[in-house]
């Protein structure tokens, strides 16, 4: 299988999606996100990245139901797909495997 590479934005989104897994719409990633890393971001930056992971296969979408609290408007929700999680698995394994081959680790110092 041709592998498809992804941005670091665009792991950050998919693994979101993941993690969020059944209500995983772009205002509930947008806040996780910036939940998790602290950066600013935009909402228009999310549903950039969640078009590109869908066009790669990697996420799906389905309109939700109505909500009240949204004016009757539907949520756009995203899931993983099969390929999106053959994905994720790859990049852990790749980052797994360099950091433990790391001899000497980091010695982070404050100041």
């Amino acid at each position: 299988m041709k592998r498809t590479y992804l941005g670091e934005f665009e792991e950050i989104v998919l693994l979101t999606v993941a993690v969020i897994d059944g209500d995983a719409y772009g205002v509930a990633l947008m806040h996780e996100i910036i939940a998790q890393t602290g950066r600013e971001l935009r909402l228009n930056q999310v549903h950039a990245a969640l078009m590109r992971l869908e066009e790669k296969g990697m996420v799906k979408s389905t309109m939700g139901q109505p909500t009240a609290e949204r004016g009757g408007r539907r949520k756009k929700l995203f899931s993983v797909t099969a390929l999106g999680q053959h994905a994720l698995q790859e990049i852990r394994q790749v980052r797994e495997s360099l950091w433990g081959r790391l001899l000497n680790p980091f010695k982070l110092s404050v100041g």
